[in-house]
């Protein structure tokens, strides 16, 4: 003869004792009630299926039963083949979202989340190995307080496409975020994103960045700049000073976590919002962020703790194609010429009073020329290097023919001074 096993909790191993208990008059059946915080009509209907279907009757009568609403083992299977092949490595939530609305299958987060667990496609977080040992810092309070910016290379189009930098900003108070997508991270690509930035948003108090040698310089300063008292600046650092942006600098990642995370987040998500979408090059993948990154601030962006906006509007007399250039010293040579970046400028009014002087030169994002001088622009020509050799040839040649021939004594003239103070001194010596 088998003995029946009946598997029960600790807690319906109590309560059966109690029930038994009640059952032998040993106790009442409101003391019962009492300890098992139930009413006495809850324990009189438990007396009764004990009496009627024995110590089993004990155990709720869905133990061991699949719930009404549970998934098909053919759905779920369904499920994971779509997910192993489009969605791999796809976070849970976001691999809910695209079930939803690619592929018409709607399923919570949380049933997935454990499906994937399951199936080792996912790993939660905390099973993960991470080196979170540092502080939080709160939030600036107003929008446009302080902005965070960061570039970060890869393969954003994946194989479909090059590598390129992102360069990314994200507002510290909303989380609001902006970003396109350059061949490199460089100081053209670092001004025309903030110039880009500005004109959506207006030009924010301060900028919060790292040490790299875009927005800080290890050069010494200039004669120019110790002259101003002025420590030595970066192409991007003189921007800031003309719109009167306060620039940050942090010294760690974690320092400027929250534009970090978001490099975390669009890698994740943007990278295979992507590759669903069919981005394959800078080109598009800018044209794709203009309609992804609203939808992103509107289910990310938090509200900041006061209203203010303290982005300012660019003011109407600025010209921005001038303000983001690059601007830099030099020397005017006696042939009133100019070099700059291996390219040779002829200035048009050849004045002897600017010979050798310090004019400004600057080059704008579309790589337009222009020449500053005492509160004006100056008139000048291209030359090419060919054209600057044979004009300085020339004035040598001119130089060498009126140097020819004997030089001539100089003799003053009646009236010099020199003549008259030696008049002066023969007659005291002839007294």
């Amino acid at each position: 003869m088998t003995k029946e096993i009946i598997k029960m909790s600790r807690q319906e191993l109590k309560r059966l004792k109690l029930i038994h208990s009640v059952l032998d008059k040993r106790i009442t059946q409101k003391e019962a009630a009492e300890t098992l915080s139930l009413t006495e009509r809850q324990i009189r209907n438990i007396i009764y299926a004990v009496r009627d279907y024995g110590d089993t009757a004990i155990i709720h009568g869905n133990r061991g039963r699949a719930s009404n609403r549970k998934y098909s083992d053919k759905f779920r299977d369904r499920v994971i083949s779509i997910v192993r092949d489009k969605y791999y490595d796809f976070g849970p939530t976001l691999a809910s979202e695209k079930l939803e609305k690619l592929n018409q299958v709607k399923i919570s987060r949380e049933t997935l989340r454990n499906w994937m667990i399951q199936e080792a496609i996912w790993i939660p977080r905390s099973k993960r190995k991470t080196d979170d040992d540092h502080s939080w810092r709160q939030r600036k309070d107003c929008f446009g307080e302080m902005v965070q910016t960061d570039g970060s290379i890869g393969n954003w189009f994946e194989k479909r496409g090059p590598r390129a930098v992102m360069m990314a900003y994200i507002d510290d108070a909303t989380g609001m975020p902006f970003a396109r997508f350059y061949p490199a991270e460089d100081s053209r690509a670092a001004m025309d994103s903030f110039r880009k930035y500005i004109e959506i948003y207006g030009v924010p108090k301060s900028l919060y960045f790292d040490r790299n040698s875009i927005y800080k310089t290890t050069r010494q300063p200039n004669l120019d700049e110790e002259l101003k008292g002025k420590s030595s600046e970066t192409q991007f650092e003189k921007v800031l000073n003309i719109l009167e942006v306060d620039p940050i600098f942090a010294y760690s990642p974690q320092a400027k976590g929250r534009i970090e995370r978001l490099f975390g987040t669009f890698k994740d998500r943007l990278v295979k919002e992507m590759r669903l979408a069919g981005v394959c090059g800078i080109d598009e993948g800018n044209k794709f962020l203009k309609t992804y990154l609203p939808e992103y601030a509107q289910r990310f962006g938090v509200q900041a703790k006061n209203p203010e906006n303290l982005h300012r509007e660019i003011p109407a007399d600025m010209d921005l194609d001038w303000v983001f250039a690059f601007r830099e010293k030099r020397v005017v040579t006696k042939d009133f010429t100019i070099r700059w970046r291996n390219r040779f400028f002829l200035l048009g009014k050849q004045s002897i009073a600017i010979k050798k002087q310090r004019v400004t030169v600057l080059e704008n994002l579309n790589s337009d020329i222009r020449i500053w001088f005492s509160g004006r622009y100056l008139d000048f020509n291209e030359i090419t290097e060919d054209v600057l050799l044979t004009k300085r040839k020339e004035r040598k040649e001119e130089n060498l023919l009126e140097n020819i021939g004997p030089k001539k004594k100089w003799k003053p003239a009646s009236d010099h001074p020199w003549r008259k103070q030696n008049r002066a001194l023969f007659r005291e010596l002839s007294r």
